[in-house]
């Protein structure tokens, strides 16, 4: 294999689970194939040499918040930190905490997504960021 080659799938090796679908849906999206549908000999169409490729691997620049749990004694300090990131009153707060996970915040900036981020984390919540 190629150096190039090599180097994918050692950084394939270290992406969560979540990490490698959206992996798929961007490639899906970007080269117009669909990677549930076996197309001969690895399920993808093949690359056209134009720096597609490249394109792929941009980096990402916005980023979702998402509450996945509150520790029952962190309740109110969570909700405190909702109401501070988002516009949600006090019962549209802990509405919100009860259906969880859910995106606190959509499409931020990684800067704005870290800070609400570490806001919820110091409240009690658990939070990670996709």
């Amino acid at each position: 294999m190629s150096a190039t080659t090599d180097e994918i799938l050692e950084k394939l090796k270290t992406i969560s689970l979540f990490e490698a679908k959206e992996l798929v849906a961007q490639m899906e999206e970007t080269f117009g194939i669909d990677a549930s549908t076996p197309t001969g000999g690895f399920g993808v169409a093949p690359i056209e040499a134009g720096g597609q490729a490249a394109e792929a691997a941009e980096e990402k620049t916005t980023f979702d918040v998402i509450l996945e749990s509150v520790a029952s004694d962190k309740r109110v300090a969570v909700l405190k930190a909702i109401r501070n990131l988002t516009s949600l009153g006090l019962k549209e707060a802990k509405e919100f905490t009860t259906s969880l996970p859910k995106a606190v915040k959509e499409s931020v900036s990684k800067e704005e997504a870290e800070t609400a981020k570490q806001e919820l984390e110091q409240a009690g919540g658990q939070v990670k960021i996709t």
